[in-house]
């Protein structure tokens, strides 16, 4: 519900992002692999802030991604976030096996790759925010191929990227200037 009602404060301040050919402005996006989670989260949706949030379900599979045996969603929702908040999947409720191995073992950990498959889409300021899974964060920190700050919270147990590149061109400027940064300049220290 958070993230839905700062959508809404955003929405109120900035209002139409038309110009900036952003296709789903103001959307919030979770994708999990248990449903229970998704209608709970439902169930705590104030009802003004439902037009914010859009719930995915998708079963989670082990896969071999770039060498390395991780899990992977089988359906994402079409969209390029610029915020990417990283507490899911459940490591053992996942589907298959490769070579024998799972996350479904108490001595095994969650090892999300779907970001890392993702990354060469992500516009220059997207933020990544990784809830715990310390190992999962050094599995995408480790793998990441463009310009990420990093940053770790240990008191939140928190782990923060910012894709800190130059904008794409006009409109990825634009949203940089006109949105990112019309309070002025940041970076990774002020997550």
């Amino acid at each position: 519900m958070l993230f839905a009602a700062s959508l809404r404060k955003v929405e109120e301040a900035a209002g139409s992002l038309s110009n900036y050919r952003r296709n789903n402005p103001y959307e919030c996006h979770c994708v999990d692999n248990q449903k229970k989670y998704i209608e709970l989260a439902k169930s705590r949706i104030d009802r003004s802030l439902e037009k914010y949030v859009a719930f995915h379900y998708s079963a989670v599979n082990m896969v071999m991604w770039n060498g390395r045996i991780a899990t992977e969603y089988e359906k994402l929702p079409l969209i390029n976030p610029d915020f990417i908040y990283l507490d899911a999947p459940d490591q053992f409720s996942v589907n298959s096996e490769v070579n024998g191995w799972s996350t479904r073992h108490k001595d095994m950990m969650p090892m999300a790759c779907d970001v890392l498959k993702l990354e060469h889409f992500l516009t220059p300021k997207t933020i990544i925010v990784v809830d715990g899974r310390t190992a999962n964060a050094r599995f995408i920190k480790n793998n990441l191929q463009r310009s990420w700050s990093y940053k770790y919270c240990p008191d939140r147990d928190q782990h923060f990227f910012l894709l800190d590149e130059e904008p794409l061109g006009k409109y990825s400027a634009k949203i940089i200037d006109e949105i990112y940064f019309r309070r002025g300049e940041w970076s990774i220290d002020d997550l």
